[in-house]
């Protein structure tokens, strides 16, 4: 049984599933694509007669890229950013409508065109009420990992969870048996996510290496590419600024960071570890994984894809997502005002001029449609934000359950009568929340005792927000669009704008500078970009959503989703 799942949740699940699947027959048409040329650089080579549908759809996720950050830095691109945004379709409003803004929602969202309300993935974790323990988005006891190069995995991962298929699953199955489906992240559960319930290969970085699970398979190219690359290659590095030093917009010491073990506040950056030893040790792939090195390994290892499995290259239309994770570590650690946030992201620009390079050249320019957005945004620091005047701060989830379980000593509930506060959602013990929805003295106590936590805004009930009712407030109606019976808790906390809820124990200092999870703008606004096969180049300011991205792609690709909450994006669509 689905961890925390109720017969009703297992019979949507089914039943959301068999719709998917069963659209074989079904077929959107997208009148005007047919023989349309893409926008393209005045200097490319005229295209030749465009295909019926893109060979390849390539899916690009830039963990915690917030949407603001195309508008600031644009101007210092000059590569794979930029011509998305040069000769795709931009739009500008693009923001989560739901509060819960983490990676497993985001890619979940991303990939199924849906939102947590219906694709179940409700947070990277939460409390499994029949287990009575935390489970990750992705655990899967069904499944076993396994390790590329030697590497020895751990655990199992599958997206078992998510109760809809992905795009790609679709792709898979309502085309002519010809489609390839290949992810790569440095986390599991951004690259499963992407890649939904079956695919050719899946892949993400664990214990130095890099891994995948038995549910997907292992492929010998990842295998030997692995090997004759290592991560810790990389060892010794140093990732040093690449503008002129006036051209970064804020401090060189950015306000409240918390940089990895072994790095100071500022540039230059050295990958080796915390001693700086002759041998990579822990700290050593935490800084990697906040450096530009990962992201051009990822970059990497997806023109390897292209090339060893011909993707874009046969008779089906193939699926190549990467998700690329350095950004969201380096503005956990530096916060979105710092160098190292600009510096990461003019790298990226240049490894995804790269890859855009090597699509042309293997699969044709023309011939392929890109979507790239983010899985959420990210809080400024909040010494960053004092410094404005402005009302901001952290405060602890440990010292809020105390709060709690101290307003219902009166009343006589067990202790402990919550059992986790995960993502700033209360899960009771059991019985507890069914006692408490019958005893409004001690419902008020407990609420009383949450709001009185500075940096709380407000607390709703799940009876409040399940079932998505229809309410002005859009506070309430993100936290309704990523309810989830069974799997959401039973209330759940809004921190106020510029604050943020820190999982730590009380004795244990800040591990981030910043977070992300809440539903105001700075986390929920993302961009969202398409090039390539098919768009019209422009930039556009209607509101959307990144659930758009799937049902979009869908329509360019001629397939139905089994159920959907976003819509495809006409006006980016070649008429």
């Amino acid at each position: 049984m689905l961890g925390g799942e109720t017969r009703i949740a297992r019979t949507k699940r089914k039943c959301l599933l068999a719709t998917g699947f069963a659209a074989l027959n079904l077929v959107i048409s997208v009148p005007g694509v047919h023989g349309q040329t893409p926008t393209r650089r005045p200097t490319a080579a005229p295209a030749t007669k465009a295909p019926a549908r893109p060979k390849l759809v390539v899916l690009l996720v830039v963990d915690q890229m917030r949407g603001d950050y195309v508008d600031k830095f644009l101007h210092q691109w000059t590569g794979g950013l930029r011509r998305l945004v040069d000769e795709g379709a931009w739009f500008h409003e693009a923001a989560y409508p739901y509060a819960t803004t983490e990676t497993c929602v985001g890619h979940a969202t991303i990939s199924t065109g849906s939102f947590p309300s219906s694709h179940g993935m409700v947070s990277n974790t939460w409390w499994d009420r029949d287990s009575r323990k935390m489970v990750a988005c992705t655990a899967d006891p069904n499944a076993k990992n396994s390790g590329y190069a030697g590497v020895t995995a751990k655990g199992g991962d599958s997206a078992w969870r998510m109760q809809v298929p992905a795009f790609a699953d679709e792709l898979r199955f309502q085309t002519n048996g010809a489609t390839r489906v290949v992810t790569f992240s440095l986390k599991a559960r951004a690259a499963i996510t992407m890649a939904g319930h079956k695919a050719d290969a899946v892949t993400w970085a664990d214990a130095g290496g890099w891994v995948t699970s038995s549910i997907y398979g292992a492929m010998p190219f990842i295998d030997q590419y692995a090997k004759a690359h290592p991560i810790k290659d990389d060892y010794g590095k140093t990732w040093t600024p690449t503008l002129p030093r006036n051209s970064y917009w804020y401090d060189e010491k950015s306000t409240g960071s918390v940089p990895p073990e072994g790095w100071d506040l500022t540039f230059p950056h050295s990958l080796r570890g915390k001693a700086a030893g002759d041998v990579p040790d822990p700290a050593f792939y935490e800084q990697w994984g906040s450096s530009p090195f990962s992201d051009t390994y990822l970059t990497k290892f997806a023109e390897t894809a292209v090339d060893s499995l011909g993707l874009g290259q046969g008779g089906g239309i193939d699926f190549l997502a990467i998700s690329y994770s350095a950004v969201d570590y380096v503005g956990h650690e530096f916060g979105p005002r710092s160098w190292e946030i600009q510096d990461i992201l003019v790298r990226l620009d240049r490894d995804l001029s790269d890859l855009f390079a090597h699509l042309d050249k293997k699969v044709g320019r023309g011939n392929y449609v890109v979507a790239l957005s983010s899985d959420h945004g990210v809080v400024p620091t909040p010494e960053d934000m004092q410094k404005t005047g402005a009302d901001a701060g952290v405060f602890r989830l440990t010292e809020l359950q105390e709060r709690m379980e101290k307003a219902l000593e009166p009343f006589g509930f067990p202790k402990p009568a919550i059992a986790q506060i995960a993502t700033g959602e209360v899960y009771f013990a059991p019985d507890v929340y069914e006692k408490l929805r019958q005893n409004d003295k001690a419902m008020r106590a407990v609420i009383d005792a949450g709001l009185a936590q500075p940096g709380v805004a407000a607390i709703f009930r799940a009876e409040q927000v399940q079932n998505r009712p229809a309410t002005q407030s859009p506070i309430q109606s993100a936290v309704a669009n990523g309810y989830f019976p069974g799997r959401s808790g039973d209330l759940f906390i809004i921190p106020k704008p510029y604050w943020f809820m820190d999982r730590s124990p009380a004795d244990k200092a800040r591990s981030y500078g910043t977070s992300h999870s809440t539903p105001y703008n700075y986390d929920q606004h993302v961009p969202v970009l398409f090039m390539g096969f098919g768009i019209r180049h422009g930039e556009y300011f209607e509101a959307v959503t990144p659930a758009d991205i799937a049902p979009t792609l869908a329509a360019l690709c001629g397939i139905t989703l089994a159920t959907r909450d976003g819509h495809p994006l006409a006006p980016a669509l070649a008429k």
